[in-house]
């Protein structure tokens, strides 16, 4: 018996193996929860279907893109007529043009900055809501994925960080919004993990060498270690903690400079 046994959890934003959702996704897993996957795109549907098949058991997987209307209310219509009910939720997507993370922040366009803030921030407002009818009641859990970058200015994260500025107070919101419905909300500022994703951001590497050196535990963290304080969130453990940014950054985040 596992910490999530008999528990159903959507997670959003699994691309590849790389994936920081992909390590979500096996903790829970590993901990007995069933999983509903959504691949963005056709283009997005393959690689994911794969990762899906190594899942033993029962996987819902279905189109969302958080972009297109409807999408998410037809995702969690499938997700009802499938597993009836969910536990958890998992917001794992950002997105910023390449154009956007690097250079002069005063530069953002307007296109750009909007882009980052519905993908990034406004989709975990948008997935609460659509999931609610399926978690209230069931002290279920949401959990979203942030990064330092949202209160401290980190060179080339620009207008990803504004949108994660924004998601973690999403999260403190919408905590204080669907608590009295039996559902928590809490947000982890992971460190710095080599995904696709990540790699857009300029000179990337030097943030995994910065905090390798300087981080007190003196090492990067990767999916495994988001995966599992993911699961800790998202099972019966951590009742009571909502509204909360939760830090697995091998400590770095402590540092004055």
């Amino acid at each position: 018996m596992g910490l999530m046994s008999g528990k159903n959890v959507a997670v959003f934003g699994v691309a590849n193996k790389r994936s920081i959702a992909w390590g979500i996704v096996q903790a829970l897993h590993r901990e007995g929860a069933r999983i509903a996957l959504n691949y963005q795109n056709e283009r997005m549907e393959e690689p994911v279907r794969k990762l899906a098949a190594e899942l033993p058991g029962e996987t819902f997987l279905a189109p969302c893109d958080v972009t297109v209307p409807g999408d998410i209310d037809k995702f969690f219509a499938g997700v009802g007529k499938a597993f009836g009910h969910l536990d958890g939720l998992v917001h794992s997507i950002a997105f910023a043009k390449r154009e956007e993370l690097g250079g002069h922040f005063a530069d953002t366009s307007w296109e750009g900055y909007a882009l980052a803030q519905q993908v990034s921030a406004w989709s975990l407002i948008g997935l609460v809501k659509g999931a609610l009818p399926l978690m209230a009641g069931r002290q279920a859990g949401v959990v979203c994925l942030s990064y330092y970058g949202a209160e401290k200015v980190v060179q080339n994260y620009n207008v990803m960080g504004v949108a994660k500025a924004a998601l973690e107070s999403s999260t403190r919101y919408l905590a204080a919004d669907v608590g009295e419905r039996g559902v928590r909300v809490n947000a982890i500022s992971a460190g710095p993990i080599k995904t696709v994703s990540a790699m857009g951001v300029s000179d990337f590497g030097s943030l995994l060498d910065t905090m390798a050196k300087k981080a007190p535990l003196r090492r990067n963290v990767d999916q495994a270690d988001v995966g599992n304080v993911a699961a800790f969130l998202l099972s019966d453990l951590s009742a009571g903690v909502t509204g909360q940014t939760i830090y697995v950054d091998a400590g770095y985040s402590i540092l004055g400079a």
